[in-house]
């Protein structure tokens, strides 16, 4: 049996490397990064009350676009029920001669243990940016903002049945950014004329479901395969040249993500964790500038 989940594993892990797709790519700004609705997230405080995460991530994007980014992260564990998390975010982006670089969020989240294998999770996103970047004293698009620039609700659900991992999770935006992109404000020479416009940007709420397999390769090694179906509620909305709202369609549906994660125990306080996914369906219209054809990342952390 051991041979077989680990050539599952690895599978899986070259499969991920098709990256000729684009995705959704939530690890930017999204609740797919949330400590509580990580893989293996319940393995995290067990002994030690405090953590600290750091993590670096690149990706290529839409548009012949890349995007670098780091975070910080603290996780407290407040007796046996009750956890909160804290996380600062930012984005670097660069691409058609346009580099732009800003802090990104502040995710605060709490967590409720309802049982061995029930977590609750309630959070925000606070956005530390409007999304407002120009250039040239132009507005740019979503693309290059290094936050949605909304401030959400996240609400999620955890549950672990056999070493399988579920997750099921909120992420609605209580508030609109600030962007201010019309594509005809560019002249038809322009890449940018070919980017969807998000005037007085509205953005639609999603939902996610993770399914996660840990795979013990040793005792200091794990290979978690999962699955991140993610679902855009609705169309989002602009606001046009002539001043006239619009729904930007095909923008709701759909998007289908693989990922895997790597993780090292250098000893019982300090691990280091490689992730990295790729798209397997996608939505029509991404106008939120989440597009990624792959996401990378690498973590380190430390509990005291």
């Amino acid at each position: 049996m051991k041979p077989f989940k680990i050539s599952l594993g690895t599978a899986f892990l070259l499969f991920l490397q098709s990256n000729y797709l684009f995705a959704q790519g939530c690890s930017d700004a999204g609740f797919c990064t949330v400590n509580s609705f990580q893989p293996n997230n319940n393995d995290s405080v067990k002994t030690y009350r405090n953590q600290i995460k750091t993590g670096i991530f690149f990706g290529k994007a839409y548009n012949s676009i890349s995007v670098f980014g780091n975070y910080v992260e603290y996780n407290r564990q407040i007796g046996d029920k009750f956890g909160i998390d804290a996380k600062l975010t930012t984005l670097a982006q660069n691409g058609n001669n346009i580099s732009t670089f800003g802090l990104s969020d502040l995710f605060l989240n709490a967590n409720y243990k309802a049982g061995n294998s029930l977590k609750f999770t309630l959070g925000a996103k606070i956005p530390l940016s409007d999304a407002g970047n120009s250039n040239n004293n132009l507005p740019l698009p979503m693309d290059y903002q290094s936050s949605l620039g909304t401030f959400d609700l996240i609400l999620g659900i955890g549950y672990e049945i056999k070493k399988i991992q579920l997750v099921a999770a909120l992420q609605q935006p209580l508030t609109h950014n600030d962007n201010q992109f019309l594509a005809s404000q560019y002249p038809a020479s322009s890449e940018l004329r070919g980017f969807l416009s998000t005037n007085k940007f509205q953005r639609s709420g999603d939902v996610l479901l993770r399914v996660s397999y840990p795979l013990m390769i040793n005792s200091k090694i794990r290979l978690t395969p999962s699955i991140l179906p993610i679902y855009h509620l609705k169309n989002d909305r602009f606001t046009n040249q002539n001043n006239v709202e619009q729904e930007i369609k095909n923008s709701e549906g759909l998007t289908l993500n693989g990922n895997v994660y790597l993780d090292y125990e250098i000893n019982r306080r300090n691990g280091i964790q490689l992730n990295m996914g790729v798209p397997f369906l996608v939505r029509k219209s991404r106008p939120d500038g989440l597009t990624r054809s792959f996401i990378a990342n690498v973590e380190y952390r430390i509990k005291f």
